[in-house]
């Protein structure tokens, strides 16, 4: 594999370059707030986010640290900014967002959400957690957009809105927190909820495949393990917030572990869909943002990634490059 690496100092020369080109017609239905309303959401998300989900890991002083006011940004503005660059433009070219009916599962507090309803799409939000639910609710409010929001398990979606008609159904950063059978359930049941000409849609999800653990373990080749074996390698992890957590083996423990985040790989697809060389896999992210930047496209065959993904391509069945991204960004029309 090539191993160039480029210096930073050529990074940050270039990143400006590379920033994607958002149509107008997606750029004027952007909103935008003032400071009070944002000082609105921030609040929110000290009270619920912060304070009460994530209590055991942010002592008193953690959102005045250099990290937590960096965590508090991502979760504030950034995450809605980075939304609105790619993903929106990159589901819009498959589908125009305005006027479709979305069922967004795993909207968690709602910048994905923001992002995809000030589109002119209705909005159907779901989440597991109500503190991050309280948020997305919150979030949308000051951004005076009408968002139905449900708190339930994805796996139980089919049973509450199975008779409703959805354009796209999008997981976002969600099918790799649940179990193995979760999974299973959610994604068959879903797919089966879709028209012939509906999307079901997978957004930021790690690639079981891939050789680097960059989501929640930052180890090499951990997410090929066992699950049993990476619970307990999970001791080696250069991160503190996730090294320490799986010391006692009890089913508690096993359990938050796997909903902690494992990876996804073309498997799932075809256990509970169909094989994976007749899926209609309309787009994947990563190669439509290299499409759409030249430069980008550039840079990125100097990197290791490029020649892992061609190994990948290479030596796996014959099925679309999406699969074979560091992470599963899938658009897939339902046939």
């Amino acid at each position: 594999m090539g191993l160039l690496k480029i210096p930073m100092s050529i990074k940050n020369l270039v990143r400006p370059l590379m920033v994607p080109r958002i149509p107008k017609r997606i750029s004027e239905r952007f909103r935008y707030i003032d400071k009070k309303n944002l000082s609105l959401i921030e609040a929110s998300l000290r009270q619920n986010y912060f304070t009460q989900r994530y209590a055991q890991f942010y002592d008193a002083e953690y959102l005045s640290s250099d990290k937590g006011q960096s965590e508090l940004q991502e979760h504030l503005c950034r995450r809605l900014d980075a939304f609105r660059n790619s993903v929106i433009p990159w589901l819009n070219d498959a589908k125009p967002l305005a006027g479709s009916r979305i069922l967004e599962i795993g909207c968690g507090t709602g910048s994905s959400t923001v992002a995809l309803a000030e589109q002119g799409a209705e909005v159907t939000a779901v989440d597991i957690l109500e503190t991050s639910l309280i948020v997305a609710k919150d979030r949308c409010k000051v951004y005076d957009l009408n968002v139905n929001f449900l708190c339930a398990n994805a796996t139980k979606v089919h049973n509450m809105l199975g008779s409703q008609h959805f354009d796209f159904i999008i997981f976002f950063a969600t099918l790799e927190h649940m179990t193995h059978s979760e999974r299973m359930i959610a994604m068959k049941n879903t797919w089966g909820m879709l028209s012939p000409g509906s999307l079901w849609c997978l957004i930021d999800t790690p690639n079981r495949l891939w050789y680097y653990d960059g989501h929640t373990s930052q180890l090499p080749f951990y997410l090929w393990l066992p699950d049993e074996l990476a619970f307990l390698y999970s001791r080696f992890s250069p991160r503190k917030s996730f090294c320490n957590l799986y010391r006692e083996i009890d089913d508690d423990s096993k359990l938050n572990f796997l909903r902690r985040g494992r990876g996804v790989s073309f498997h799932e697809f075809e256990l509970t869909m169909k094989p994976a060389e007749e899926l209609d896999v309309v787009s994947s992210l990563p190669i439509f943002l290299r499409n759409q930047n030249f430069l980008k496209k550039v840079l990125w065959r100097l990197k290791n990634k490029r020649s892992f993904e061609s190994f990948l391509v290479e030596f796996g069945p014959k099925i679309h490059k999406g699969f074979y991204q560091e992470s599963l960004d899938l658009i897939i029309r339902k046939d």
